[in-house]
């Protein structure tokens, strides 16, 4: 077991990250956030395969437990099940003491983090991500909120958890296309911050796809780190350097909404916009085709996808790009690899490049 520590100017947290740790939930949650009352938020397929449990632990230790199951899946990050969750907050009689406890994949995390912000103007909450991707990525950060139709992630918030509590046993029931898809975001902080752990994901490529538990330890644990270490410098996104962290995303999220986040999960429209990202990158020569050559050999190695889908119009995908929240100063802005482990923010970018970096296959 390893603990982090991220330490905000408003609120800090640990991040603990072990084997079993997730049986504990009740012991951790009194550390926390000591309270009486538990509102734990899931959705319906990770309510059965572990909600059911956790909640047991929590009422063995003598909390009243609610437990909340949205259906799985993008479509419940929007402002129809919040709605339906405050109202069933209000029914339970929800107060100030109340503790939110997100059990489930990144969709829950950011849906049950933005409840547990507005009820009331503020509950605390508890992360426990049960998907490869939410523990490197969604449930570190503080960032939480909805998509609008058009829109990834257009009404949120930024509210920190007390805690995180990463079991990488709770990865033994993940689908091999949802690890898959966490695996985008890990090889990401490679590209944007750490050369070596990029090289160390590629000489490890066996033992993370066999579930070695060392290696799910050690890429979550160093996952968590660097997304710390951005969070830390620039927590509230007002000077800039957590920008780094949507390398691939301007392109990935234009991409889910395209496609109405129903057919692509998050991680492999990240996939897709890291590579476009990476060619665009070389169109400017920023970067080389060898750069572009690993990235693309290591996404594929883990059976990701690196080109739009069939039927995707890129016109439409720079349409959609106008709407995203990285516009700034009506101008689209990129993050651009210049080597591995090392991005730059970059705009004034000719729209024919933006488009030739979606159409090359």
């Amino acid at each position: 077991m390893s603990t982090l520590r991220v330490n905000l100017a408003e609120r800090s947290y640990d991040i603990v990250i072990g084997s079993g740790i997730a049986e504990r939930i009740a012991d951790y949650v009194q550390e926390w956030s000591p309270t009486s009352h538990v509102a734990l938020i899931t959705d319906e397929t990770v309510e059965e395969l572990h909600g059911d449990r956790l909640a047991g632990h929590l009422t063995e230790a003598g909390h009243e437990v609610d437990v909340f199951a949205v259906p799985p899946g993008e479509s419940s990050k929007s402002a129809d099940f919040v709605i339906e969750l405050w109202e069933s907050l209000l029914d339970q009689g929800t107060d100030r003491g109340t503790v939110v406890v997100a059990v489930g994949g990144g969709v829950v995390g950011d849906l049950a983090g933005f409840v547990a912000a507005t009820f009331t103007r503020g509950l605390r909450f508890v992360q426990i991500p049960t998907t490869l991707l939410a523990q490197v990525d969604s449930s570190v950060g503080g960032k939480v909120g909805i998509n609008l139709p058009g829109a990834k992630n257009m009404v949120g918030h930024f509210w920190q958890p007390t805690g995180v509590l990463i079991d990488v046993d709770l990865l033994a029931t993940l689908p091999p296309r949802e690890f898959a898809a966490g695996m985008a975001e890990v090889i990401k902080y490679g590209v944007i911050m750490e050369a070596e752990f990029f090289d160390w994901i590629d000489q490890n490529q066996s033992a993370i796809a066999d579930h070695d538990a060392e290696a799910l330890t050690y890429i979550i644990e160093q996952s968590c780190r660097l997304k710390a270490q951005v969070v830390e410098a620039d927590e509230r996104e007002t000077t800039g350097r957590r920008a780094i962290l949507n390398f691939g995303h301007t392109f990935g999220h234009a991409l889910e909404a395209a496609t109405e986040y129903e057919t692509l999960l998050h991680g492999e429209a990240v996939a897709i916009g890291m590579m476009c990202a990476a060619r665009l990158a070389m169109s400017l020569n920023r970067v080389d085709d060898t750069f572009c050559q690993r990235l693309h050999r290591l996404l594929v190695a883990f059976e990701l996808p690196t080109n739009l889908p069939d039927g995707i119009d890129a016109d439409v995908l720079l349409q959609l790009m106008w709407h995203d929240k990285k516009v700034a100063n009506n101008e689209l802005v990129f993050v651009l690899p210049t080597r591995m482990g090392h991005v730059e923010l970059v705009s004034e970018i000719d729209d024919d490049a933006i488009l030739a970096s979606m159409r090359t296959h």
